[in-house]
């Protein structure tokens, strides 16, 4: 299981890695790692029920905000990786998007990850602002 883990921290290393290039790039064919039924829900509010959007969308909304926030940089803060099991990872971080020093956002993030024949891609996402 420890190899697993160290396995899945060098991709999970790269994956950040390869946010960052398609940030100045506006490439963000490296970082569409994502299941057929991948979904990432969007809490804005306590009260408020999350927005969610379907793989489709999410690849959609991910190249418009690249392009939006052209040299901006992503930054992951605190990462917490846990192995389910074998094939299941899950990852909690905060995330800062940044921009000529400033904090654009700030967001609780946790992906869930599956090794789908012999890859590592995104099962779901929950994200949530940090005011």
């Amino acid at each position: 299981m420890e190899n697993q883990l160290n396995e899945f921290t060098k991709m999970h290393d790269k994956f950040i890695v390869n946010w960052n290039k398609a940030m100045i790039s506006g490439d963000t064919s490296s970082i569409e790692r994502m299941t057929e039924d991948y979904y990432v829900a969007f809490f804005k509010g306590v009260n408020e029920k999350p927005i969610i959007f379907n793989r489709k969308e999410a690849v959609s909304g991910m190249q418009q905000s690249v392009k939006q926030l052209s040299g901006a940089k992503k930054k992951f803060k605190n990462r917490v990786i846990r192995l389910k099991d074998i094939n299941n990872a899950v990852v909690f971080y905060e995330q800062l998007i940044e921009k000529e020093e400033r904090v654009l956002a700030r967001l609780f993030t946790i992906e869930n990850w599956q090794l789908t024949n012999g890859e590592w891609l995104l099962k779901r996402e929950t994200e949530e602002p940090i005011y």
